[in-house]
Protein backbone atom coordinates (compact mmCIF):
# COMPACT_ATOMS: atom_id res chain seq x y z
CA UNK A 1 0.00 0.00 0.00
CA UNK A 2 1.30 3.46 -0.82
CA UNK A 3 0.84 6.08 1.87
CA UNK A 4 -0.06 9.66 1.13
CA UNK A 5 1.56 12.80 2.46
CA UNK A 6 -0.80 14.34 4.99
CA UNK A 7 1.31 17.33 5.96
CA UNK A 8 -1.05 20.29 6.12
CA UNK A 9 1.34 22.64 4.31
CA UNK A 10 4.48 20.74 3.33
CA UNK A 11 5.82 23.66 1.27
CA UNK A 12 6.32 25.75 4.42
CA UNK A 13 8.48 23.10 6.13
CA UNK A 14 12.27 22.83 5.78
CA UNK A 15 13.53 20.94 2.73
CA UNK A 16 14.96 18.04 4.76
CA UNK A 17 11.59 17.49 6.44
CA UNK A 18 9.75 17.66 3.11
CA UNK A 19 12.16 15.13 1.60
CA UNK A 20 11.83 12.85 4.63
CA UNK A 21 8.02 12.85 4.46
CA UNK A 22 8.09 12.32 0.69
CA UNK A 23 10.40 9.32 1.10
CA UNK A 24 7.99 7.78 3.64
CA UNK A 25 5.08 8.44 1.29
CA UNK A 26 6.84 6.66 -1.58
CA UNK A 27 7.08 3.27 0.13
CA UNK A 28 4.85 0.37 -0.90
CA UNK A 29 4.53 -2.23 1.84
CA UNK A 30 3.49 -5.88 2.00
CA UNK A 31 -0.26 -6.57 1.75
CA UNK A 32 -0.73 -7.73 5.36
CA UNK A 33 0.29 -4.29 6.60
CA UNK A 34 -1.94 -1.23 6.50
CA UNK A 35 -0.32 2.18 6.94
CA UNK A 36 -2.05 5.52 7.26
CA UNK A 37 -1.06 9.02 8.33
CA UNK A 38 -2.28 9.88 11.83
CA UNK A 39 -2.16 12.99 13.99
CA UNK A 40 1.43 13.69 14.94
CA UNK A 41 2.48 14.98 18.37
CA UNK A 42 2.86 18.76 18.23
CA UNK A 43 5.15 19.59 21.15
CA UNK A 44 8.09 17.21 20.71
CA UNK A 45 9.75 19.05 17.83
CA UNK A 46 9.11 22.02 15.52
CA UNK A 47 8.00 19.63 12.74
CA UNK A 48 6.45 16.19 13.02
CA UNK A 49 4.70 13.55 10.95
CA UNK A 50 3.22 10.23 12.05
CA UNK A 51 2.02 6.93 10.65
CA UNK A 52 -0.22 4.33 12.24
CA UNK A 53 -0.02 0.69 11.22
CA UNK A 54 -1.64 -2.66 11.77
CA UNK A 55 -0.86 -6.19 10.61
CA UNK A 56 -3.75 -8.48 9.64
CA UNK A 57 -2.57 -11.99 8.80
CA UNK A 58 -6.09 -13.33 8.28
CA UNK A 59 -8.00 -11.30 5.66
CA UNK A 60 -11.29 -12.58 7.09
CA UNK A 61 -10.48 -11.21 10.56
CA UNK A 62 -10.66 -7.65 11.79
CA UNK A 63 -8.33 -8.32 14.72
CA UNK A 64 -4.79 -7.10 14.13
CA UNK A 65 -1.91 -9.32 15.23
CA UNK A 66 0.26 -6.23 15.71
CA UNK A 67 -0.20 -2.47 15.74
CA UNK A 68 2.23 0.40 15.79
CA UNK A 69 3.04 4.08 15.41
CA UNK A 70 6.06 5.63 13.74
CA UNK A 71 6.65 9.32 14.40
CA UNK A 72 9.11 11.50 12.49
CA UNK A 73 10.43 14.49 14.44
CA UNK A 74 12.48 17.26 12.84
CA UNK A 75 14.37 20.05 14.57
CA UNK A 76 16.35 22.10 12.00
CA UNK A 77 18.60 23.38 14.79
CA UNK A 78 19.49 19.85 15.82
CA UNK A 79 19.17 18.21 19.19
CA UNK A 80 22.18 17.15 21.25
CA UNK A 81 20.42 14.04 22.56
CA UNK A 82 19.43 13.04 19.02
CA UNK A 83 22.87 13.64 17.51
CA UNK A 84 21.08 14.95 14.43
CA UNK A 85 17.96 16.68 13.12
CA UNK A 86 15.65 13.80 12.09
CA UNK A 87 14.44 11.50 14.87
CA UNK A 88 12.20 8.45 14.41
CA UNK A 89 10.14 7.27 17.37
CA UNK A 90 8.56 3.83 17.21
CA UNK A 91 5.96 1.96 19.21
CA UNK A 92 4.93 -1.61 18.33
CA UNK A 93 2.51 -3.85 20.24
CA UNK A 94 1.64 -7.47 19.49
CA UNK A 95 -0.21 -10.33 21.14
CA UNK A 96 2.04 -13.34 21.70
CA UNK A 97 1.25 -16.97 21.12
CA UNK A 98 1.01 -18.88 24.44
CA UNK A 99 4.09 -20.97 23.64
CA UNK A 100 6.20 -17.80 23.32
CA UNK A 101 5.12 -16.33 26.64
CA UNK A 102 7.86 -16.48 29.21
CA UNK A 103 10.66 -17.19 26.72
CA UNK A 104 13.72 -15.60 28.38
CA UNK A 105 15.29 -14.86 24.98
CA UNK A 106 12.22 -13.17 23.52
CA UNK A 107 13.13 -9.59 24.41
CA UNK A 108 16.62 -9.97 22.94
CA UNK A 109 15.14 -11.50 19.79
CA UNK A 110 12.56 -8.71 19.49
CA UNK A 111 15.26 -6.02 19.75
CA UNK A 112 17.30 -7.80 17.08
CA UNK A 113 14.27 -7.68 14.74
CA UNK A 114 14.71 -3.91 14.68
CA UNK A 115 18.50 -3.67 14.53
CA UNK A 116 18.85 -6.40 11.90
CA UNK A 117 16.07 -4.89 9.77
CA UNK A 118 17.72 -1.47 9.83
CA UNK A 119 20.98 -3.04 8.68
CA UNK A 120 19.26 -5.21 6.05
CA UNK A 121 17.50 -2.22 4.50
CA UNK A 122 20.56 0.02 4.49
CA UNK A 123 18.99 2.52 6.89
CA UNK A 124 21.90 4.40 8.52
CA UNK A 125 21.23 5.61 12.05
CA UNK A 126 22.81 6.85 15.26
CA UNK A 127 21.67 7.17 18.88
CA UNK A 128 19.41 4.10 18.90
CA UNK A 129 17.75 3.27 22.20
CA UNK A 130 14.60 1.66 23.50
CA UNK A 131 12.87 -0.98 25.58
CA UNK A 132 11.19 -4.33 25.01
CA UNK A 133 8.47 -5.27 27.48
CA UNK A 134 6.58 -8.53 27.86
CA UNK A 135 3.35 -8.31 29.89
CA UNK A 136 0.87 -10.96 30.98
CA UNK A 137 -2.78 -10.24 31.80
CA UNK A 138 -5.50 -12.40 33.31
CA UNK A 139 -9.16 -11.41 32.94
CA UNK A 140 -11.66 -11.84 35.76
CA UNK A 141 -15.39 -11.38 36.17
CA UNK A 142 -17.42 -9.98 33.29
CA UNK A 143 -14.52 -8.95 31.03
CA UNK A 144 -14.82 -10.64 27.66
CA UNK A 145 -11.94 -12.15 25.70
CA UNK A 146 -9.41 -14.87 26.39
CA UNK A 147 -8.77 -15.63 30.05
CA UNK A 148 -5.03 -14.94 29.77
CA UNK A 149 -3.01 -12.96 27.25
CA UNK A 150 0.64 -12.04 26.83
CA UNK A 151 1.66 -8.93 24.92
CA UNK A 152 4.94 -7.66 23.57
CA UNK A 153 5.73 -3.94 23.41
CA UNK A 154 8.75 -2.54 21.60
CA UNK A 155 9.53 1.14 22.09
CA UNK A 156 12.50 2.60 20.28
CA UNK A 157 13.88 5.79 18.82
CA UNK A 158 16.82 6.53 16.56
CA UNK A 159 18.23 9.33 14.46
CA UNK A 160 18.36 8.96 10.69
CA UNK A 161 21.58 10.29 9.20
CA UNK A 162 19.84 11.59 6.07
CA UNK A 163 16.37 12.56 4.81
CA UNK A 164 15.77 9.42 2.73
CA UNK A 165 13.72 7.36 5.17
CA UNK A 166 12.42 4.65 2.81
CA UNK A 167 14.82 2.06 4.24
CA UNK A 168 13.86 3.05 7.79
CA UNK A 169 10.16 2.57 7.04
CA UNK A 170 10.77 -0.78 5.34
CA UNK A 171 12.81 -1.88 8.39
CA UNK A 172 10.02 -0.76 10.72
CA UNK A 173 7.42 -2.66 8.68
CA UNK A 174 9.62 -5.76 9.00
CA UNK A 175 9.68 -5.22 12.75
CA UNK A 176 5.88 -5.06 12.81
CA UNK A 177 5.58 -8.19 10.68
CA UNK A 178 8.04 -10.10 12.87
CA UNK A 179 6.15 -9.09 16.02
CA UNK A 180 2.91 -10.29 14.41
CA UNK A 181 4.44 -13.64 13.47
CA UNK A 182 4.09 -13.02 9.74
CA UNK A 183 6.07 -15.20 7.33
CA UNK A 184 8.76 -13.63 5.13
CA UNK A 185 7.41 -11.59 2.17
CA UNK A 186 6.08 -13.82 -0.60
CA UNK A 187 5.55 -16.81 1.72
CA UNK A 188 2.00 -17.74 2.71
CA UNK A 189 0.89 -19.26 5.98
CA UNK A 190 -0.34 -22.82 5.51
CA UNK A 191 -3.68 -23.43 7.17
CA UNK A 192 -3.59 -26.40 9.55
CA UNK A 193 -5.88 -29.22 8.57
CA UNK A 194 -8.34 -30.68 11.01
CA UNK A 195 -6.83 -34.01 12.15
CA UNK A 196 -10.30 -35.54 12.28
CA UNK A 197 -10.90 -34.83 8.56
Amino acid sequence: MTIANSASDPTSAPEDFQRAVASLSSVTVRPEVTLEPIRAPQRLAPYSYALGAEVLLDPASDVAEATGRLVLLHDPAGDEAWDGTLRLVSYVSAALEPDMAGDPLLTDAAWSWLTESLEEHGAPYVALGGTVTQTSSTRYGDLSGPESTTDLEIRASWTATGPDLAGHLNAWVNLLASAAGAPPPGVSLIAQRDSTG
